[in-house]
């Protein structure tokens, strides 16, 4: 699959005019998008749906960005459940996979790229996910 994944936090910083990460946000959706097709899951439909008055509307702001809808795999969903586990063994404190733990596992079984901000849970829980971010070394 030629595409990358983008975490929800990218796409919010497009929506909210973000005024420290909009403009990263946008020039790295435009650099990845040349080449590649930019992939979201419904966790992150879900995440981004809420700044929205109607699914029209999300229905057109992503058709517009050029994002095509992933569904889940099983073994995205497996995965979850097993790097929950670690985080729980780990001294996490949430009771509930988090979404982060669902775009991780799903960007890793798809062998996409994973374009995000926040890096510490990806790298600490799916350091297999090659991951695009602002923090580049």
């Amino acid at each position: 699959m030629n595409g990358v994944f983008i975490d929800s936090c990218v796409l919010l910083d497009l929506f909210t005019d973000d005024k420290n990460w909009a403009d990263w946000s946008e020039r790295t959706l435009e650099k990845y998008s040349q080449t590649n097709t930019l992939y979201i899951n419904s966790i992150v439909y879900t995440e981004i749906s809420i700044g929205f008055e109607s699914i029209e509307e999300v229905e057109r702001v992503i058709e517009a960005l050029g994002i095509k809808v992933l569904e889940m795999p099983r073994e995205a969903l497996f995965l979850t459940g097993k790097v929950f586990l670690s985080y729980r063994k780990n001294k996490g404190t949430k009771t509930s996979p988090l979404p982060d733990f669902f775009i991780g596992a799903h960007a890793s079984v798809s062998k996409l790229k994973l374009i995000t901000r926040d890096v510490s849970k990806y790298r600490t829980y799916f350091p297999q996910v090659p991951l695009v971010h602002p923090y580049e070394d």
